[in-house]
């Protein structure tokens, strides 16, 4: 995915498609399966921080303001979405994967407006 916003649906797709804890390649929404595009050289040793630090430098690059807000709200999107799948939907155990209480996870689903 080449922004965000796509990474977080990504991951939403994949919180519903995949059948268990292990993702596949038939697991992955078909807009990435079928681009006809190479896909890119990983970055750096592949970790997600050096993915991050590219998008950052991207943004940047491109003059976009308020970078940080968005990285960090679709972060929390996705680490909720995602503790949430892990647990089928249990907000009390997602919120202890977090290391949030159950009603700061609550309050976080209301301040994304997230339908979960």
């Amino acid at each position: 995915p080449g922004n965000v916003r796509q990474l977080e649906n990504t991951c939403r797709w994949i919180t519903v498609m995949a059948a268990g804890k292990d993702v596949h390649l038939d697991d992955l929404p078909p807009e990435l399966l079928h681009t006809g595009k190479d896909l890119p050289a990983p970055l750096g040793d592949g970790n997600w921080q050096d993915a991050l630090r590219e998008w950052i430098q991207d943004e940047l690059r491109q003059g976009h303001v308020n970078i940080a807000k968005e990285a960090i709200e679709s972060a929390e999107s996705i680490l909720i979405r995602t503790a949430l799948g892990a647990t089928r939907g249990r907000r009390q155990e997602a919120a202890k994967l977090l290391g949030y209480g159950r009603n700061t996870l609550t309050r976080k689903i209301a301040e994304l407006n997230l339908d979960v």
